[in-house]
């Protein structure tokens, strides 16, 4: 049975988001990527993984080295995702800002 990953659960953990920021402005190896944390480095591998499974990461393969970029368009695909979420939140607020600018008033 292939169970594909949850992108949703991939970026839930805080060490996937971290690595998906380093990887915004340049390429990087995994060897790269691992210097920047406490981990170890099987476990910043497994975190590698799991991201490349969610096609957040495209590893490329470059001589000897993997080189992993980020993948804009499963990023902006989940972007739009919670946009419509985000609106909701930010209509909910906005609402609750004149009810206490209200309540102020009186």
């Amino acid at each position: 049975m292939n169970l594909r990953r949850d992108v949703f659960q991939a970026i839930a953990d805080p060490t996937r988001r971290a690595i998906l920021m380093l990887v915004t402005t340049q390429s990087m190896t995994a060897g790269a990527i691992a210097s920047n944390f406490d981990s170890a480095r099987p476990t910043i591998s497994k975190h590698l993984q799991i991201l490349t499974e969610c096609e957040l990461l495209r590893p490329e393969q470059n001589g000897r080295e993997i080189y992993y970029h980020l993948n804009a368009q499963k990023m902006k695909a989940i972007a739009d995702f919670i946009e419509p979420f985000r609106k909701m939140w930010d209509d909910r607020f906005n609402a609750l800002e004149s009810i206490m600018k209200n309540y102020k008033t009186k």
